[in-house]
């Protein structure tokens, strides 16, 4: 197990395959494979219906299977050969995507109401295969058809991302990168309204993710060069031993460092969130922001507090300067967006630059405060996109913050709500957001990175700029005469009403969640 810093004790357990310790994700990978048999053998008509329910069940079913393995009184497991690995930080991680993952589903299975500006089909192009404003598509799109194929593919991709912060090797962690990422390519072009945007937006995001895993797969290789393993406990071991060559060892995390980086958007590896961001549906903008940020840290968490906690005084630098970087770049590049999903992409980096503080700091504490401002950042990430969903006009969703002026005026309940999201972006008392930046920040000062947190002060001072100018726009500005309206189904509603609890519960009574990711961290990560 653990040594250092996560030192726990003990024997390693000899690898063997424990179903029930991987059962979430078997139970997700087996829900996502039913998806694709439904659409094989189950009718147009009927592979909705069928769908939604199979895939809430599915990820309810995980998610309880998930917080019953954390409640056992050690979860120190490894499974399927050694491969993944079951411990209090990976079941917090995965139940977070799990739960995260649910409310999300809300927006995706949204089919609208039918009333003027609505989304009657939902989000989703009819036929992904048409060409945007050909025939087939007028076709289809009249039919009521809808691409039920985002269910399976979903799944999928959750199934990656529960994968992702298991994984014991680097091989294993590969593997689920890409059954993360492969899914969301597809889905983040079939949009239903902009599909040229759209579609550049799902090759912008295939291209450089692709980039992205040959820099993660080459510095695999140049680790292996160095322990003769990809596992993560025998690379600590001879970073232990310094028998290597330090070349190979330097230059394999700086490339496997690439990879990661790139999954969470941290600068300079973010120009693909912004873009992605604005041109993909927004339920599935929603599930990147919240869930892909989440197995992201995840995965960092597990390679740098486990391959490479004794390298810790060669990879902090570094990694300080990214998360200065992150934080800084995404402020201020906020400030000049027009488009509401392209600043809320930049708030999003910026915010990864927070969650850097937790990886930098390389202790229990730090774990913990990332973990809890993970979940906090998640759920008002949900919520701040599904109002996004909500505010139309004729052309789709009113994008151009121009067109929320006034909005406050219009329909003063939504503007209320996104107001509340955007002051727990800026880390305002009583929200998650100051609850969740403050427990970072601590973190990070307990750990010596005092000037990483004044940075991260600034940066957030500098980010309520931009918060505010959306506030102002919505409740300061004159509403046009054909501004937007407000359409909600009541899925939308329930997930709005879902992130908008959980963020005023875990800023007034955080307790509860910040006891429970630090009990996650008694049971360290196991190798």
């Amino acid at each position: 197990m653990a040594h250092g810093v996560l030192a726990q004790g003990g024997d390693i357990p000899a690898p063997h395959i424990e179903y029930g310790q991987i059962g979430p994700l078997l139970l997700v990978l087996g829900v996502a494979v039913m998806g694709v048999l439904v659409e094989a053998f189950v009718g147009r008509t009927w592979r909705y219906a069928v769908q939604v329910p199979v895939a809430f069940l599915g990820l309810a079913g995980a998610f309880v299977w998930t917080a019953l393995l954390g409640w056992r009184d050690d979860p120190h497991h490894v499974a399927a050969q050694g491969a993944l690995g079951v411990d209090g930080p990976t079941l917090f991680i995965q139940g977070t995507v799990l739960i995260l993952a649910l409310v999300s589903l809300l927006l995706i299975a949204e089919r609208g109401n039918g009333r003027s500006g609505g989304i009657v089909g939902g989000h989703f192009a009819a036929q992904a295969s048409a060409l945007p404003g050909s025939e087939d598509e007028q076709r289809t799109t009249a039919a009521g058809i809808t691409q039920t194929e985002v269910f399976p593919l979903m799944l999928f991709a959750v199934a990656g991302m529960m994968m992702f912060p298991a994984a014991n090797d680097l091989l294993t962690m590969f593997v689920a990168l890409e059954v993360m990422s492969l899914p969301l390519y597809l889905l983040c072009g079939l949009a239903r309204r902009r599909r040229l945007l759209s579609q550049e937006a799902a090759v912008k995001y295939f291209l450089l993710g692709a980039f992205s895993s040959a820099f993660f797969l080459y510095g695999t290789a140049l680790l292996y060069g160095y322990a003769g393993s990809v596992r993560l406990s025998d690379i600590s071991a001879q970073v232990s031993k310094d028998a290597g060559s330090e070349t190979l060892l330097l230059a394999g995390v700086a490339l496997l460092s690439v990879g990661l980086l790139f999954k969470l958007g941290g600068v300079p590896f973010h120009m693909w969130k912004p873009d992605v961001y604005q041109g993909a549906p927004t339920p599935i903008t929603a599930l990147m922001a919240s869930c892909t940020v989440v197995a992201a840290f995840g995965g960092i968490l597990r390679v740098y507090y486990v391959g490479f906690e004794t390298l810790k005084w060669d990879w902090r630098p570094y990694m300080w300067g990214v998360a200065i970087l992150t934080m800084v770049v995404g402020a201020i590049i906020a400030i000049t967006q027009s488009d509401i999903k392209r600043m809320l992409a930049y708030s999003s980096i910026a915010h990864a630059g927070f969650l850097l503080m937790g990886v930098v700091a390389t202790s229990r504490d730090g774990l913990s405060s990332t973990m809890f401002y993970l979940v906090a950042y998640g759920f008002t990430s949900i919520g701040a996109f599904a109002v996004v969903t909500m505010v139309r006009d004729a052309g789709g969703e009113a994008g151009h913050l121009s067109r929320w002026a006034g909005l406050g005026k219009r329909s003063p309940v939504v503007a209320g709500v996104f107001s509340f999201f955007l002051l727990a972006f800026a880390g305002i008392p009583l929200t998650s957001g100051f609850t969740g930046k403050f427990a970072v920040f601590k973190a990070a000062v307990e750990s010596g990175a005092t000037p990483l947190v004044v940075v991260g002060v600034v940066s957030s001072a500098v980010a309520a700029f931009f918060y505010v100018k959306v506030i102002v726009v919505m409740f300061f500005s004159e509403p046009e005469a054909d501004g937007p309206v407000v359409v909600a189904g009541p899925a939308t509603a329930a997930a709005v009403a879902l992130g908008a609890t959980a963020t005023v519960v875990l800023g007034v009574i955080p307790q509860p969640v910040l006891d429970l990711a630090g009990h996650a961290t008694t049971h360290m990560f196991v190798r």
